[in-house]
């Protein structure tokens, strides 16, 4: 490659990069955010939620006959 070429090749990258969007951000994802480092929910919350919504599940079989 040519050092103009590669040049013009970092530039276009800067651009697009300056240019991106954050993920998180876009308008059409609802419940995904970007938070600050250290203060992410725990993923116990996800293994609770789980476990409480199924056993709720099981126990509302458990009602119906037979």
């Amino acid at each position: 490659m040519t050092e103009a070429s590669e040049k013009s090749a970092s530039e276009g990258a800067r651009a697009v990069v300056a240019d991106a969007q954050d993920p998180a951000r876009r308008p059409d994802v609802l419940f995904r955010v970007r938070r600050p480092e250290g203060t992410e929910p725990s993923v116990w919350w996800s293994v609770g939620g789980f476990v409480v919504i199924a056993a709720g599940i099981l126990l509302s079989l458990n009602w119906l006959p037979g």
